[in-house]
């Protein structure tokens, strides 16, 4: 008689996913191998057949995941409404403070393996491309020239790329104290303390 064991992960696709996510985001994309997949979670080989054709299928899939949830939500962020400009970046701000928008270990990690992979980095620049677009929109929308716009989106670019390489480890309380000082740096305006405090307030930051 088999004896189930309860802590051991059902053998559903998102388990997989996660799996090899850990495991990408730990090591790279060499390491991801259905055998020591399979052995990390106490699964057997056949299984990982019942939801993907191969490798290749899953290396996909997490592809496809970056690709809706890092650029599909900055994009969707940066057009979500906004009274004013400071509105509008605070509103992609949010990206950088809610993994579940934007994960910057899995952006990392698909910047690290495209360096390797053509056609990987045929779709990173793509997606870097609608990123670009995305946030010179916001730009426009409020007024900005077109190649100031453009500059203003290059800066907060190449800024997020920034930390996302260097792996900056902020406290929370850090980071939004430094984002209204980014805020004026990208607009060149400052935003005003109303501003902040309804930002602020909407991720439970209590303001003096």
């Amino acid at each position: 008689m088999n004896v189930i064991d309860p802590s051991r992960p059902s053998a559903t696709e998102d388990v997989w996913l996660k799996a090899a996510y850990d495991v990408l985001t730990e090591s790279g994309v060499e390491a991801v191998k259905i055998m020591p997949l399979a052995k990390r979670l106490g699964l057997t080989r056949t299984s990982f057949y019942w939801h993907f054709k191969d490798r290749d299928a899953l290396l996909e899939a997490m592809i496809r995941h970056w690709e809706d949830t890092n650029t599909g939500n900055l994009v969707t962020r940066c057009n979500a409404y906004a009274a004013n400009i400071f509105e509008a970046i605070f509103n992609l701000f949010d990206c950088w403070l809610d993994d579940a928008l934007f994960d910057s270990r899995l952006d990392l990690a698909i910047r690290n393996w495209a360096r390797n992979d053509p056609s990987l980095q045929a779709r990173l620049d793509q997606a870097d491309a609608r990123r670009k677009e995305a946030m010179e929109g916001i730009f426009l929308r409020f007024g900005f020239a077109p190649a100031e716009a453009e500059i203003r989106a290059l800066t907060m670019i190449y800024t997020q790329i920034g930390y996302i390489s260097m792996q900056v480890t902020e406290s929370r309380e850090e980071r939004f104290g430094r984002m209204p000082g980014y805020v004026e740096v990208f607009t060149g305006q400052k935003p005003s303390k109303t501003d902040i405090e309804r930002f602020v307030a909407r991720h439970g930051i209590a303001t003096s």
